[in-house]
């Protein structure tokens, strides 16, 4: 049977969970969309709870009328099929190397520090205050399907985190660089703090982090997910050594 209305139930909850946090958090479900994404849910071991694609696109899934499909979509070119699945989140933030972000607005970013924690075998990703929803349609798309393989938790405090805090700061050359701390997240786990996109991390909870690191660089700055990735690449070389 082919779905043909566009006011089939199942259409509008693909557009509340695309469009409203809320509904994502009330419902415990999320929208992943695309064949790539859905082969990454499926290679991880993820099934959709529900799966749609374009009638006669002959993908798997509740066929749907193309224009439709493409209307419940948040694809700015539409999708041959998506899926709706049950978030996970882990009980805790887990070592060696875990990711806390901390008022990350972009969901964007979010999904991008995804994939490079996959990337970098980090162990879990913290969620914290004011940060973007990992399961929101760009943070899944930019996650390029790192959200099905990368343990997530939620964190409100410090205290929630996993071994040594290392708070990342723009600083000046007296902060030093991740590689002077010399640290070992194979003996002991090791937190890197990623604050927002403009402002950083907040102050108090830099002065009760336990290192303060800095990436040197020659301009004045770099994004929340680039600043992730360094970090990440360096925390891992240290791991290897």
């Amino acid at each position: 049977m082919t779905i043909t209305s566009p006011d089939n139930q199942h259409l509008k909850e693909i557009r509340k969970l695309n469009q409203r946090r809320r509904a994502r958090q009330q419902s415990g479900r999320f929208v992943a969309e695309g064949e790539d994404l859905l082969a990454a849910a499926d290679a991880a071991g993820w099934p959709a709870v529900e799966r749609y694609c374009a009638a006669g696109s002959g993908l798997q899934g509740t066929e749907v009328e193309p224009k439709l499909l493409a209307a419940a979509s948040e694809l700015g070119s539409g999708t041959r099929v998506l899926g709706v699945y049950e978030e996970r989140w882990a009980p805790a933030p887990a070592g060696p190397l875990c990711v806390y972000l901390h008022g990350i607005h972009d969901p964007g970013n979010v999904g991008t520090i995804l994939r490079s924690a996959e990337a970098f075998g980090a162990a879990s990703v913290a969620i914290g205050p004011g940060t973007a929803d990992p399961f929101g349609p760009k943070a899944v798309r930019a996650s390029m399907g790192a959200v099905f393989t990368v343990p997530l938790a939620r964190a409100a405090t410090l205290a929630d985190l996993p071994g040594t805090t290392v708070a990342l700061d723009a600083g000046d050359e007296t902060t030093p660089t991740l590689g002077a701390l010399a640290l070992t997240p194979q003996s002991q786990p090791v937190t890197l703090l990623i604050g927002a996109e403009r402002e950083g991390l907040p102050v108090e909870l830099m002065q009760r982090a336990d290192h303060l690191a800095r990436i040197p660089i020659v301009t004045h700055s770099l994004n929340a997910a680039m600043a992730a990735t360094v970090a990440l690449y360096e925390a891992s070389r240290m791991a290897r050594k």
